[in-house]
């Protein structure tokens, strides 16, 4: 009789060892629909990122366009040019940056790129 007893206590501990081993499995194969993401609340955050990209554009713009209103002496760009051997472009755009000022321009080339 004792050799059944032994064999019934075993049976109940493989089945609460089962039932464990089985919450443990089931934790780790947690399936992704419970985690899955309001589509919903991805639209408004793709909207809210679109619409971000598109003032940063136009903000650009704007100000691509303000610094092209800028008067500068020729003159300037090409002294600047030649004493700091720096291209045209770059020269000009620093320029148009300080209002057409060649010394506030000459130092912050200086400051950014020193001989």
């Amino acid at each position: 009789m004792e050799g059944t007893d032994e064999a019934g206590a075993e049976i109940a501990i493989d089945s609460k060892d089962l039932q464990q081993q089985s919450k443990a499995f089931d934790k780790l194969t947690d399936r992704v629909e419970d985690r899955q993401l309001d589509s919903s609340r991805v639209q408004s955050a793709m909207a809210s990122i679109a619409a971000s990209r598109e003032a940063d554009l136009n903000a650009k713009r704007l100000r691509e366009k303000e610094l092209a209103s800028v008067k500068i002496n020729a003159e300037d760009v090409e002294i600047i040019m030649n004493e700091l051997e720096l291209e045209k472009n770059v020269v000009e755009r620093t320029l148009r940056e300080h209002k057409g000022d060649a010394v506030a321009a000459t130092r912050e080339l200086l400051s950014r790129y020193p001989l």
